[in-house]
């Protein structure tokens, strides 16, 4: 949520805090700093959080809210959580899209007022690298929006900039675009946290619900000011090296956005070593509609299977998970790198020597080097990142190797170039072997993570500490001969160090130089001189070896930063290989094919598939029926009728999920799949009432189909379904006749029409580029039998009735139904051409109006007023009323 203007309380002013306790001054000044955060305020065992934090995070949380006490005449509400259970309450917060400020105690317990308190960490939805707190397969990426300081009147020419950053990933990336596309825009990349200025509240409520949102200052998007940022960061003397000189709008938002970035993580991001400009046309164009119809990452449902994502993840690393999930929202328009793609799977699953198994298998026990590349440049990483890392890149050669055996039976100079990308940075691994532990500690305070030799100092004060045993056992051994005690024992604990214990019953035969340090039931704890002597010097060196390990980790941490690119170019390649192996895979297990890419205008799919359809009536032991089709420029739009659940939205959605697999490079669920130039892919398949915008169906529906025929090219691959079917039956035919025809003659798309009514099959008659198909169905004992197979020509019955039986409707309905059915085709076949049905309906035609006036012209113009006159719109009026 976005986190509203901080209530006042949190604003005072130095005069009005002073009027607190010394710890509530200590706590205001710090929540002032960080006033759209919830702070978490270090208390002994618990982190407390107080006043308006306390009534938020009892919310959030479910924990109790208290109130203690008076500061300044305000009851002091609190609310607090057990500091061992941090993390799962900041992942929980993360989850509601809060972020949360960690403050810590660092100063002397026993000294006057209250503990020095610092921050030691921000998180923030969009800057985590903590891998506790990040989903493995996917990105948490921080985007920052900009806007120009005079937005143009025209909506088609207003723009805006983009910039967002994978912190755990090391890459950041800024475009400009239309406004129009941000829906769009902000869908592909999906953001965990937005970044908008202060003065920008209209562009907060365009923006998708349930991301967490942040405002920032006005003058942090400043063009000179970001610009000046972003050239000290990348050493530059230009932005002209990057391509974003003249991004003036994109630059203000990546200042920004850099600037939200440093200060959260209080440090350089020494990782991010590039800027990257994306533009439009690098992808296949996808808006909000499409993604969600098509169920690429999410069901319509929201959840996260069955998808195309999950259906194609058989992704064995974290990073080729995250790969997958960006290439399929990121579908390139240019089929080089695809093919390039396709060639590497086809070599995997050519090989001899193992290809996709051998390498899945060694891939298997990589770590994520991405993200912990991203921990050492932000210097957070832990002690078994680091022998991960350790253990990975020892594995990086047989990894090569194997890609390298997969060359030796087909060329893919993919693989090739990820060969080069795959090796060791040897200084890295000499470094890790030499002094990390074989198995370290999980917590850098726990000691035992740097390894034995690798510090002469380290291995001194670790023998002091390894000796104990050895002399607590000749001193126990000494004491009980001297004192005659069977019983004394010598031992140690953490809160007491170390004792000599005698039973009450021998407690007359200690000696005088024993000193009473503590008395239980039974026994009574002594200390002598000589073992205050070596307590001294033992503890003296834990203290000291755990300092020295400290030192010694900071010391490797640095020396890494010095191969970040390296490291990088490794994570990159292992996420590469990992997805085309995936691929791999997905294809020898579904049996798909590589598909073809062509110059030509067009797309031919023999025996094609939907994946996910086919997967889950594998699953069920049932067999998908293969269906083909052809577009071409004699053959641009097939008008697909047939009857409902008889598969029409699964042949549309099956032909653009191909396309999709296509273009990011993978193999096809067809026998055969020759694809033209693509620009993008728009769908028009169900529709649900938007009730927070106050849209009906209908209206949502009309939205959809306006901006297909405002954007649709030659090249686009239209899919619409149903249209018109929200109003009257002469409405909606009216408006599907006229989408119909204008994307026809006027867009030019190859499209995929499906529709019930039955008038625009007469489509084909009279246009060229019409063609008609439909989904086969047999009735048998009055039931209906779905064939699923897409045939050429009309469908000739819809079988309603029918498939209203399979849906439970009452007897008695049906066979009104079917009362009613036969009475209306007695009607119409007493007048089969009905000559004057505008006449003879009010609704459509009243009586009064002639053509050029009729109500249905406004419908009509109102879909493409940029591209349909008025003239076009009654042409079309008159066609449908010689079609009907």
């Amino acid at each position: 949520m976005l986190a509203a203007h901080a209530p006042l309380l949190f604003r005072l002013s130095d005069q009005e805090i002073a009027r607190h306790t010394p710890m509530m001054q200590q706590y205001l000044k710090l929540k002032r700093q960080y006033p759209d955060n919830l702070l978490f305020y270090r208390m002994g065992d618990f982190y407390e959080m107080f006043f308006d934090d306390a009534e938020k995070a009892a919310r959030l949380l479910d924990i109790t809210l208290t109130t203690r006490g008076q500061s300044a005449g305000l009851p002091i509400k609190m609310a607090g959580i057990p500091h061992q259970a941090l993390e799962n309450y900041l992942a929980r917060l993360l989850r509601f899209g809060e972020s949360v400020v960690v403050c810590e105690q660092s100063g002397d317990p026993s000294g006057k007022g209250p503990m020095d308190r610092v921050v030691s960490r921000v998180v923030t939805p969009g800057t985590l690298t903590d891998s506790g707190l990040m989903e493995e397969r996917k990105d948490a990426l921080l985007l920052a929006l900009a806007f120009p300081e005079k937005m143009s009147a025209d909506p088609g020419k207003a723009r805006v900039g983009l910039a967002w950053l994978n912190l755990a990933g090391g890459t950041f990336t800024l475009a400009e675009i239309p406004a129009s596309a941000l829906p769009s825009a902000l869908e592909r990349i999906r953001p965990a946290e937005i970044l908008v200025p202060d003065s920008w509240q209209d562009a907060v409520s365009a923006l998708p619900a349930g991301v967490a949102r942040a405002r920032r200052p006005d003058w942090h998007f400043a063009f000179k000011n970001a610009r000046l940022l972003l050239l000290n960061h990348f050493h530059a003397h230009s932005l002209a090296v990057f391509g974003a000189e003249h991004l003036t709008i994109a630059v203000s938002a990546a200042g920004a956005l850099l600037q939200y970035a440093e200060t959260t993580q209080a440090s350089a991001l020494p990782h991010i070593e590039r800027l990257a400009v994306e533009e439009e046309s690098d992808y296949l164009g996808m808006d909000v509609a499409t993604r969600r119809n098509l169920e690429i990452t999410e069901t319509l449902r929201g959840q996260a299977a069955p998808t195309l994502c999950s259906l194609l993840d058989h992704c064995v690393t974290g990073m080729g998970g995250r790969l997958l999930r960006h290439v399929l929202h990121h579908p390139l328009r240019d089929p080089a790198l695809p093919i390039a793609r396709q060639g590497a799977v086809a070599a995997l699953l050519e090989s001899r020597a193992g290809g996709a198994d051998a390498v899945r298998a060694l891939l298997k026990g990589c770590a994520d080097i991405e993200r912990i590349t991203g921990r050492i440049a932000l210097k957070n990483a832990r002690p078994r990142d680091l022998s991960a890392l350790r253990d990975t890149l020892n594995d990086l050669p047989d990894v090569a190797a194997a890609v390298m055996s997969t060359l030796s039976d087909r060329e893919s100079p993919c693989l090739a170039a990820l060969t080069a990308d795959l090796a060791v940075p040897p200084e890295a691994l000499e470094l890790l072997s030499r002094a990390i532990a074989e198995e370290p500690a999980a917590q850098l305070r726990d000691g035992g993570v740097i390894a034995p030799g690798f510090d002469a100092e380290l291995d001194e004060l670790r023998a002091i500490q390894n000796n104990c045993g050895a002399f607590l056992m000749e001193l126990e051994n000494r004491e009980r001969a001297r004192t005659g005690i069977s019983s004394l024992k010598v031992e140690y604990n953490k809160v007491h160090g170390f004792y000599i214990e005698v039973t009450h019953a021998n407690t007359d035969r200690v000696p005088g130089e024993y000193r009473r340090r503590q008395t239980l039931k039974n026994a009574e704890r002594y200390i002598t001189p000589e073992l205050k002597s070596f307590e001294d010097k033992a503890l003296s060196a834990q203290e000291r070896a755990l300092a020295r390990e400290k030192a010694l980790f900071e010391e490797v941490i640095l020396a890494l930063l010095a191969v970040l690119s390296p490291l990088k170019k490794c994570a990159g390649a292992l996420a590469q290989l990992d997805l085309f192996a995936a691929f791999a895979q997905a294809a020898r297990l579904h049996d798909w094919r590589c598909p073809e890419f062509s110059a030509l205008p067009g797309l031919l799919i023999e025996k094609g598939r939907h994946p996910v359809v086919e997967n889950e009536i594998k699953a069920a032991g049932g067999a998908f029926i293969a269906n083909s089709l052809a577009l071409h420029d004699a053959r641009r739009m097939i008008v697909l009728t047939g009857p409902n659940m008889g598969g029409k939205s699964t042949v549309m959605r099956q032909t653009a999920l191909i396309v999709l697999l296509a273009h990011i490079g993978s193999f096809v669920p067809a026998s055969r799949a020759v694809i033209g130039p693509i620009d993008r892919i728009f769908t028009r398949i169900g529709a649900s009432d938007d009730l927070a915008s106050g849209r009906s169906t209908f209206m949502v529906e009309m939205t959809e189909a306006s901006a297909i025929l405002h954007q649709a090219t030659e090249r686009s691959l239209v899919l619409m379904d149903e249209i018109g079917r929200g109003t009257s039956t002469f409405d909606g035919l009216a408006l599907a006749f006229a989408i119909c025809r204008h994307l026809g003659e006027k867009n030019k798309s190859l499209a995929l029409f499906a529709t019930h009514y039955f008038e625009l099959t007469r489509l084909a008659e009279d246009h060229p580029w019409a063609a008609n198909a439909h989904l086969d169905a047999v009735e048998h004992n009055d039931r209906v039998v779905f064939l699923h197979a897409l045939e050429e020509g009309p469908a000739n019955q819809s079988y309603g009735i029918q498939v209203a039986a399979l849906a439970g409707m009452p007897y008695a309905v049906l066979r009104a139904a079917k009362k009613e059915l036969l009475r209306l085709e007695e009607k119409a076949s007493e007048n089969p051409l009905q000559p004057d049905l505008f006449s003879s309906h009010p609704r459509l035609f009243p009586a009064s109006d002639t053509m050029e006036t009729h109500p249905a012209l406004d419908m009509l113009a109102d879909l493409a007023p940029d591209k349909l006159s008025p003239k076009e719109a009654l042409d079309a009026l008159y066609a449908l009323k010689n079609l009907l």
